[in-house]
This record gives structure tokens, C-alpha cells and sequence, in this order.
């Protein structure tokens, strides 16, 4: 697929996923980055299930800076990395309550130099929170455009870095989480749905693996 193609693509992306969004669960906006933070090398589905009982308990970054850090791994030691995972969400509710006034901080300089919070992170944070134009790179959509060759890397954080180059502002808003969806539930990482694709023709992944 060219660089030409890409804004069909987007529209065709939003066309499969109109009503695109996170599906993560959350009701204010820190609940929101605690949630991007646990998803880390975990599946949303995952995150939901512990964060509907978690966030009864931690609603505001005052709750988490007067949490113990093993009362925090205890509501979520079903989750990879829940060690370093429940020591950040207190060193990052500290951070918000005591600089931040229990608010969450809006550019992606600030955002990153919150404890587990990376580019990716952030970028979906502003995305969802702001509409920003940013398109988060996890590992669905890193194998979705190296799939069809828009790039060509060997990490998100490449692919990152090599987007900015490829699609126009308006189509990271557009494509932030339809991309997701589209690595989520089609371009899966094992038995892609090639046959029903409507990218096929333009993926060099599918004319090279098709039988």
C-alpha cells in the first residue's frame, strides 16, 4: 500500500468501525490513564474486568497517593506486571495530587514524564481525552501497518516515529482507534482474516502468505 492509499484506507476503517472508541472502562479522565498504564502487556478485556471493582475504590489521584502499595496489588494481581504496575499507579497518583491538583496533565512532555507512562500511553490519553491527533502505536496496530506496508519496523516505537511522516493529522484522529479495532478483531496476530480483507489487494502480507 502506497502513501496515496492511505486516506481510503482511513475512510474505509471508519466505514467498518463507525461508532470507534476505547474499550476500556473508566469514568473520569484519571481513571482513563490508570487504565491505558495497566493495559500494558494486557488485554482490555482484562483491565475491565479488575478496574470495575479497582476504580470503586480509586476514583481521584488523592485515593491512589493514600493507598498502600500492596492494597493496590491486591485488587490487581490478575494482571501481567502487576508488581511494577501497582507501584506506579502510587508514585502517579502522588505526582498528580501533590504537582498536579488532582489533575491530569494535557501534553505529551508532561504526560511522559509520569512513572510507566510512555509515548503510547500518552498519545492515547490525548487522543481519547482531548481528540487530539495522535495515533497510539500498541502492538495491533504496529502489525497492522507493517502488514500492509505502510512501514516498515521492527518496534511501536519505530513505527511511532515513522507515521508522522505517512498520514496527515486529520487521518491520526480518524485512524486512533479504528486502526485498534481493525488489528483487535481482522489483521489478527494468528489466523488474520485475509479472505474477507478489504486491503487485500494492496497487502503484500496477504499476496505473500495466500495459498
Amino acid at each position: 500500500m502506497n502513501k496515496k492509499d492511505i486516506p481510503i484506507f482511513a475512510q474505509k476503517l471508519n466505514e467498518m468501525f463507525p461508532d470507534a472508541k476505547t474499550e476500556l472502562y473508566y469514568t473520569n479522565e484519571f481513571q482513563l490513564l490508570i487504565a491505558i498504564l495497566m493495559s500494558a502487556q494486557a488485554t482490555d478485556k482484562q483491565v475491565n474486568i479488575v478496574n470495575r471493582n479497582f476504580f470503586k475504590f480509586l476514583k481521584e489521584p488523592n485515593d491512589g497517593a493514600k493507598m498502600e502499595v500492596d492494597y493496590i496489588k491486591d485488587f490487581i494481581n490478575s494482571i501481567s506486571f502487576y508488581n511494577n504496575k501497582a507501584e506506579n499507579i502510587k508514585k502517579t497518583s502522588v505526582i498528580l495530587s501533590e504537582k498536579y491538583n488532582n489533575k491530569i496533565p494535557k501534553t505529551i512532555n508532561e504526560l511522559v514524564t509520569l512513572p510507566w507512562v510512555g509515548i503510547k500511553t500518552a498519545k492515547v490519553f490525548l487522543a481519547v481525552v482531548e481528540d487530539a491527533p495522535y495515533i497510539g502505536v500498541d502492538t495491533h496496530v504496529h502489525r497492522v501497518l507493517n502488514r500492509l506496508w505502510i512501514v516498515k519496523t521492527k518496534t511501536p516505537l519505530e513505527t511511532d516515529k515513522k507515521i508522522s511522516s505517512g498520514f496527515t493529522k486529520d487521518n491520526h484522529a480518524m485512524l486512533h482507534n479504528t486502526l485498534v479495532l481493525f488489528g483487535r478483531y481482522h489483521c489478527i496476530a494468528r489466523k488474520p482474516k485475509c479472505e474477507t480483507c478489504p486491503f487485500s489487494g494492496k497487502c503484500n502480507f496477504f499476496k505473500k502468505n495466500k495459498i
